[in-house]
């Protein structure tokens, strides 16, 4: 699954396209760094604006929206052909698998599901890391850049309800909550990865009989196809059983952490020692924070799916390798 990082020959792929997408990834963070000054400037003159009759000008105001349309439009350009780069780049990953088990495929061919594996689940793989890789690099960069912002931002935020003083408050706030609510998510969802597993391996199953019963009217028979099917409809409906209760915690956290940085700073707001804009800003590195933070949280059904495929495709490379040790004994 790793060749493309072992093989010279996909060198500048791996290497080089690597090195583009980390760079490219820190410049959009930075631009992210320079819209949230502009959200706690802009607030701050919206609130002198409503408050003050006339002490903002209208070109004053217009600007500011021009210099958030500027950031924006470049962030965007920046997105955009940094994710049709990655596409590309996954897929020469996707590619190095293939020729691998292309070169294999004597070998490949015995292995049960073989066609589904070098088909289906390279793509799967390819496109499961394309969404968990450029996201897992996008929170890091954003963990680095905001978290020295946020540490900065919360030196007047000191108190928390019913806690009392806490020094920079809000970076143990945003790192304790995301840290709770992973583990709670990790061990709520324990079991999903192995039920992705038997759902696929089942479904695998039951796809080879129909294949057989084209070229053979002795195949996917009613009692045979019937049993197949039945076996998909149990693991499938012990999924859904399981990702109810999962469901159901990982929302009740998402929802109940909209609340959490203005309830971290109530104690703050209700002494008037900060400002609109100083409000908006804070809240929004709080977010970026602790975004980055929930990385897992937000993504585990994915990972679920990811961890399904690479178990798949290990076990399908082990038995390669196995009749190629068999070979060379022989």
């Amino acid at each position: 699954m790793f060749k493309f990082f072992t093989n010279k020959n996909w060198f500048p792929w791996s290497i080089g396209g690597s090195i583009l997408i980390l760079v490219s990834t820190w410049y959009q963070v930075q631009l992210d760094v320079k819209i949230n000054e502009w959200f706690g400037d802009f607030y701050d003159t919206l609130q002198k604006a409503l408050t003050t009759p006339n002490s903002v000008t209208e070109t004053e105001f217009i600007a500011y929206l021009f210099t958030f349309a500027k950031i924006a439009g470049g962030w965007i350009i920046i997105a955009v052909l940094t994710g049709f780069f990655t596409s590309h780049w996954v897929f020469r990953w996707r590619t190095s698998m293939a020729d691998y088990y292309h070169e294999q495929w004597l070998n490949a061919r015995l292995t049960e599901g073989a066609s589904q594996r070098v088909q289906e689940d390279t793509l799967k793989f390819a496109r499961i890391m394309e969404g968990l890789g450029t996201g897992l690099l996008d929170s890091l960069m954003t963990l680095v850049a905001f978290t020295p912002i946020l540490w900065g931002l919360s030196k007047q935020v000191n108190v928390l309800p019913w806690i009392g003083e806490v020094d920079h408050a809000l970076v143990w706030v945003a790192i304790l909550s995301a840290l709770g609510g992973t583990l709670l998510l990790a061990a709520v969802g324990i079991r999903l990865p192995g039920i992705e597993y038997d759902i696929q391996k089942e479904e695998a199953g039951y796809r080879k009989e129909l294949v057989l019963g084209e070229e053979s009217p002795i195949r996917a028979a009613p009692p045979t196809i019937g049993q197949l099917y039945d076996r998909v409809r149990g693991i499938h409906f012990k999924s859904y059983f399981h990702y109810l209760y999962f469901n159901t915690v990982k929302w009740s956290y998402f929802q109940g952490m909209v609340i959490v940085p203005y309830l971290a700073l109530a104690p703050t707001i209700v002494t008037g020692a900060i400002t609109l804009g100083f409000v908006q800003q804070i809240t929004r590195a709080f977010g970026r924070v602790e975004g980055s933070l929930q990385y897992l949280v937000k993504s585990w059904s994915t990972i679920v799916e990811l961890i399904s495929v690479w178990k798949r495709l290990r076990e399908f490379e082990a038995k390669l390798n196995a009749k190629e040790n068999d070979k060379i004994i022989i």
